[in-house]
């Protein structure tokens, strides 16, 4: 009997909080939901970052005592996980409709814009798992306008994986301009060249990089995101079209 109470405890703690929501409510009835959770503590982070996101600091901002809290999650980590799928949500029709090629960059283009209002997001990923409803059914759906195109399972998913890897790195770049910006005090990215004019001055001068050089002299779009980031969408799309079986 001891062994199998451990067993059930073992099962307990392994179960995700998406398992635990199904289960029926215990009563009394529950004087918070968990979209209410998750739409607090986004704010939370859109306003001052992932780190500010606290259970105590959460309790504060939906009028609950901390211990309340724990009803409902187990911790922050529980947290970040109703977070991101409560984000996520918001990309949940993306890309309806349409070839998969559609499909694909339509749904692109929305994650960038998603993580572009939310950029805690790009830090959650070592402290939540990406299994949650809305992230999977994100996948569900890029993997079936796959269909029909003679990809086995492995090279529908790798496609998938790389489509968001670019999207993943092209706006992490971004978000972290930002921030340097915003720690230079720099309003736009002419302040901030200004402000390392003279370490740009010494690296052209050295004659080291000639291509860099031609680059700085010559670049009309270096502060056109939106054109960088859809070249660079359409080369991987190219890429992933030339590829395909049929």
């Amino acid at each position: 009997m001891a062994g199998k109470k451990t067993d059930d405890a073992d099962d307990g703690a392994q179960e995700s909080i998406w398992q635990r929501m199904e289960r029926p409510a215990r009563p009394p009835r529950a004087a918070l939901t968990h979209a209410q959770i998750a739409a607090a503590a986004v704010e939370i982070a859109d306003a001052e970052g992932l780190d500010a996101v606290s259970m105590r600091r959460l309790a504060e901002r939906l009028g609950v005592a901390t211990m309340g809290l724990y009803r409902y999650v187990r911790g922050k980590d529980d947290v970040i996980e109703l977070m991101v799928d409560a984000v996520y949500a918001e990309e949940a029709r993306a890309g309806e409709g349409g070839d998969w090629r559609e499909v694909l960059r339509v749904s692109a283009l929305r994650l960038r814009a998603l993580t572009l209002r939310h950029p805690w997001l790009v830090e959650t990923t070592a402290q939540a798992g990406p299994l949650t409803p809305n992230f999977v059914a994100r996948t569900d759906r890029l993997l079936a306008s796959l269909d029909g195109l003679g990809l086995d399972a492995d090279t529908a998913m790798t496609v998938i994986g790389t489509v968001t890897a670019f999207v993943t790195g092209a706006t992490t770049a971004r978000i972290r301009m930002v921030r340097l910006m915003r720690k230079e005090g720099a309003e736009k990215m002419d302040d901030l060249r200004s402000l390392y004019s003279s370490r740009m001055k010494w690296l052209l001068e050295s004659g080291r990089y000639p291509a860099f050089e031609r680059y700085i002299r010559q670049g009309v779009r270096k502060d056109d995101d939106d054109w960088q980031f859809e070249l660079g969408l359409d080369s991987v799309l190219d890429g992933i079209a030339a590829r395909l079986p049929i």
